[in-house]
């Protein structure tokens, strides 16, 4: 008989434990639900479910117009701040933003944007090429806009540590078989003989 109560109360404990399990499931599920149609919900007024090439097409768009307000200042000094950018072309109307570029360590790389809030103040701007800032000659022109996919192809340089023949050595000339496909007959050098042996 004590047998028979344990069996009833591990059957009663495991069916508490599968109740419980039940409604962690029936909560997770309403949770999912619900964040599901929040989801839909945020994606409806975000207006997401728009034409990608729509998307694409308008942000090119709204770029250029921004370019189009926007100057290129070469030849900046590493020491110069944004604030001291933005002093020098204050004077050429109100200025949006100033960015000055950095490489992976933090460092500046001697060059920045500088945004205008109208497109009259770029041909302001463009009047103070050549002028100085921190000593150095500031190269003011018109920012460009950067089309994707036309990137500019650079040819990589031979590296002697990749297989290339070191620069001056002669190039032996390739012979072709005769036979068709097989081996590549190459002109080998003739030996030279050392004196010393």
């Amino acid at each position: 008989m004590e047998g028979d109560d344990v069996d009833m109360d591990a059957a009663e404990t495991n069916e508490s434990e599968l109740d419980d399990m039940k409604k962690r499931l029936k909560e997770m599920e309403d949770e999912a639900a619900a964040l599901l149609e929040m989801q839909a919900k945020v994606e409806k007024e975000m207006g997401s479910v728009q034409d990608p090439s729509a998307s694409t097409a308008a942000s090119q768009a709204n770029r250029e117009e921004v370019d189009s307000r926007s100057v290129f200042v070469g030849n900046v000094d590493y020491l110069c701040t944004p604030e001291e950018v933005q002093q020098h072309f204050q004077a050429c109307g109100t200025i949006n933003r100033v960015t000055i570029r950095s490489d992976k360590y933090g460092q500046p790389k001697g060059y920045a944007y500088v945004e205008f809030l109208e497109s009259v103040a770029v041909q302001e701007a463009l009047l103070l090429n050549e002028s100085e800032l921190h000593g150095r000659q500031l190269k003011v022109t018109v920012k460009r806009t950067n089309l994707p996919g036309m990137k500019q192809f650079r040819a990589r340089r031979p590296s002697p540590y990749m297989g290339f023949p070191p620069r001056g050595a002669p190039m032996p000339p390739y012979l072709f078989s005769p036979y068709g496909y097989g081996k590549v007959l190459r002109y080998r050098m003739p030996m030279r003989y050392s004196p010393y042996g």
